[in-house]
């Protein structure tokens, strides 16, 4: 068998508390999130007090950050779960719609959890009289931090993970991702930690890619911030699709990558909007000072 790393032992479970016949259960999964949201609406009301770095003035005050921490919360959680139930498994939740509100199982889409933010965004900023495109590049200038988060949680969880490789850092994840090997890979096979990968370039590179345009000005220009980001994470959730394996929903054993429009996968064909989006933006951006 090839060198490959083992899977660490991490139990997805931090702790468990029992009060009378109720297990309350914090997972690795839900602290991440929790600390995506919270350093995120810090980082937004650390740029909103740098009215520098806006050009003269901040879009709104840093107080007001309390407010669209709430706005946010709802938009990736509601965005998030509805996300993966119309985009994922339209099918199984038609048949089961209970199941919709059965987040702790798990299913939550970055594509549809970015649509409820949008949502949040817009409605906080009309609420408030607020730039709509400045609020948002404050938003997407924090949102790599809860990606990093996300994507480490995905990997304590051994899940989403990634296509077998034969690589040396390629990891024996426990349960399915063992033992559903392709014809010829030993059992258990070895998978790219995608997740790994994604949490290096959608959140670390990308945030300090977002964090270099702001000290050069970029938030003196409204959406530019917001369209690097939806360029940046659009590319790169388009080639880290060839390294993660496709939902099992998708594939079949004529299409094991899980094909579908123009040979793009489901994660590729929800990015290309986000691409689209992001150049429009870049190019508003450059006639709006």
């Amino acid at each position: 068998m090839p060198l490959v790393l083992p899977f660490p032992e991490i139990d997805p479970v931090l702790f468990s508390l029992r009060l009378g016949g109720i297990e309350l259960a914090i997972r690795w999964y839900a602290l991440a999130y929790i600390a995506g949201l919270l350093i995120g609406w810090r980082y937004v009301a650390f740029l909103c007090r740098r009215p520098a770095l806006w050009g003269g003035t901040a879009p709104m005050r840093p107080e007001q950050s309390d407010d669209l921490l709430t706005w946010m919360i709802l938009g990736v959680i509601l965005g998030g779960r509805l996300g993966y139930v119309l985009f994922y498994q339209p099918a199984f939740f038609a048949q089961n719609p209970a199941e919709i509100l059965a987040v702790w199982r798990g299913g939550m889409s970055f594509h549809g959890g970015f649509l409820g933010v949008v949502a949040g965004v817009i409605g906080f900023s009309l609420r408030n009289g607020l730039p709509i495109l400045s609020v948002g590049d404050a938003v997407a200038a924090a949102a790599p931090i809860g990606l990093f988060f996300g994507r480490i949680a995905n990997f304590i969880n051994a899940e989403l993970w990634g296509r077998p490789s034969t690589a040396p850092w390629a990891v024996v994840f426990p349960g399915e991702a063992a033992q559903a090997c392709p014809p010829g890979w030993p059992v258990p096979c070895a998978r790219h930690p995608s997740q790994i990968y994604e949490a290096g370039l959608e959140g670390l590179a990308l945030f300090l890619l977002l964090a270099l345009a702001i000290r050069a000005g970029a938030l003196a220009r409204p959406g530019r911030v917001f369209g690097l980001f939806l360029i940046g994470y659009s590319l790169s959730r388009i080639a880290l699709e060839a390294f993660r394996q496709a939902d099992a929903q998708f594939v079949t054993p004529d299409n094991p990558h899980g094909h579908l429009l123009l040979g793009l996968t489901m994660g590729q064909l929800l990015s290309l909007p986000m691409l689209a989006a992001g150049a429009i933006l870049l190019l508003r951006s450059r006639r709006h000072a």
